[in-house]
């Protein structure tokens, strides 16, 4: 089975030695994301968890269609947060983009995000017959 590494202009660009994500026969793996502009290459919203979600769920999703696929076919995401008192805030956004039939999730909160960043996220994703 080949891989195939996914890149659009419309997501967030990598800030390492990373791809966007990696399509694997019927699968795609996403990096981690945040709320990165992919215009502006600058982080929106700081310390605003639920645009900063929205931000990043878009980021994401531009990176999935690249791929062949969206957030509706999400079968794992993984969520790191910056402070668990911020759940709340965070799911409430969260919830606009699986309004139905939600992809299984892992929420962790984590400390040493750059200043002003909330949330990172990643995806694994089916394409579609």
């Amino acid at each position: 089975m080949q891989r195939e590494i996914i890149f659009t202009d419309k997501a967030s660009p990598p800030g390492g030695a990373y791809s966007q994500a990696v399509k694997v026969g019927q699968l795609v793996f996403t990096a981690g994301m945040a709320a990165i502009d992919p215009k502006t290459k600058k982080l929106i919203a700081p310390g605003d968890i639920g645009a900063q979600t929205s931000k990043t769920l878009d980021n994401l999703q531009a990176a999935l269609e690249a791929a062949g696929t969206s957030l509706e076919n999400a079968i794992k995401v993984n969520a790191y947060i910056h402070d668990i008192d911020e759940w709340g805030k965070f799911n409430e956004a969260y919830i606009k983009y699986f309004p139905k039939d939600p992809p299984v999730r892992t929420t962790i909160a984590v400390g040493g995000f750059s200043e002003g960043m909330c949330v990172e996220i990643d995806v694994i994703a089916l394409i579609p017959d």
